[in-house]
């Protein structure tokens, strides 16, 4: 018996030292997850001034998106100074940057500079504001900005029933910096619905001041609006004449033009005022009536667009665009992606700007 126990244990062992021979198949490596795609690559993003609220909602916008990207930000603001904004842009170029976005102060004075960033093989995206008379601007994204222009003349259009009423109903104008290529198509736009009422007489401007050079406001400030409306108002409407509508091309100068009614306007009819961006501070005038509208451009969709033509450059293919024929910057017609603007009002702020999150109800309380 003690034989046959000591022969089983003996044939066990012989078993184990076989097992333990044999390697077991080795365990899968768990998978790695997947970087992202910009993997720590430098982007230089500059916009043009903090003193107007939307560019700061640009900036960090884009910032935020490209850094779920897996890009490096170099985000940037220029204090509404071109000497700035240029050295910025040098800083960019010599940090090593492989994209630049830029919103540019003055669409006419970054040649030099973005003459660098061509020779280093950088491709810039110009963002919002085309950048003029420079073969080195790769690509431009932006909304339709003719569709906003039109926007805020059907809108002056509709809500003075200008195809039937008799009229005739008096308007003034006010669009922005001459140096942003934008007032081109915003007051072009909306003056391709306006102009035939103001040929026909159904339109008139008491003050006379139609032509968009001087209409334009430096810098888009709020202040000096303001000052040229006081002056319009006390010229034109001190003896209580209606005004029945002002085509203001975004919401600082129609923030200037209702601070200069609220001082000294006296009749009645309070006009029909359009606006452009949903600023956060005007959005108040809008539900308490003192403007009428602002045409809704949601950043974050533009910067998802841009965040999209960042990726395709860095990985060497061909951005998204849907324009080839619109935007002619000098030097010949650039690849351009639009968003679509909306008209925002009494009637739907709240779906476009609450429900979507784009602001809270106290943001604009």
């Amino acid at each position: 018996m003690k034989k046959l126990f000591a022969l089983l244990l003996a044939l066990c062992m012989i078993f184990a030292l076989a097992a333990c021979g044999q390697q077991a198949a080795p365990a899968e490596a768990p998978a790695e997850a997947e970087a992202p795609a910009g993997d720590g690559s430098l982007v230089g993003v500059a916009m043009p001034t903090k003193d107007l609220q939307r560019w700061n909602q640009d900036g960090e916008n884009m910032k935020a998106q490209l850094e779920a990207a897996g890009y490096t930000v170099d985000l940037q603001f220029g204090a509404n100074d071109i000497a700035t904004q240029v050295s910025q842009i040098e800083n960019m170029i010599a940090n090593g940057c492989k994209v630049l976005v830029i919103a540019s102060i003055d669409g006419d004075s970054l040649g030099t500079v973005l003459a660098q960033a061509k020779e280093a093989g950088i491709p810039v995206i110009a963002y919002d504001r085309l950048i003029m008379n420079s073969d080195a601007v790769s690509y431009y994204a932006t909304f339709d900005n003719w569709l906003v222009g039109t926007t805020q003349g059907e809108f002056i259009r509709d809500a003075l029933d200008l195809d039937n009423a008799e009229g005739p109903f008096n308007i003034e104008f006010i669009t922005g910096d001459p140096g942003d290529n934008n007032i081109n198509f915003f007051f072009d736009g909306a003056m391709s619905i306006l102009q035939p009422y103001l040929d026909s007489g159904k339109l008139v401007c008491p003050s006379g001041q139609t032509e968009k050079a001087v209409v334009a406001t430096a810098n888009w400030a709020t202040d000096a609006a303001q000052a040229r409306f006081e002056n319009i108002l006390s010229s034109n409407y001190a003896d209580g004449t209606p005004l029945h509508a002002v085509l203001a091309s975004n919401d600082s100068t129609a923030q200037g033009v209702e601070n200069a009614l609220a001082a000294s306007y006296t009749n009645d009819v309070y006009p029909v005022i359009t606006g452009q961006d949903c600023d956060m501070a005007i959005m108040k005038n809008l539900v308490e009536g003192r403007q009428a509208m602002s045409v809704f451009k949601d950043t974050r969709t533009l910067a998802a667009k841009v965040v999209e033509m960042v990726d395709a450059l860095m990985k060497g293919a061909e951005p998204p665009v849907n324009d080839t024929k619109t935007y002619d910057n000098g030097t010949g017609i650039i690849p351009s992606f639009l968003c679509s603007p909306v008209s925002c009002t009494v009637d739907n702020y709240q779906e476009l700007l609450i429900d979507s999150g784009y602001y809270t109800l106290d943001q604009i309380s």
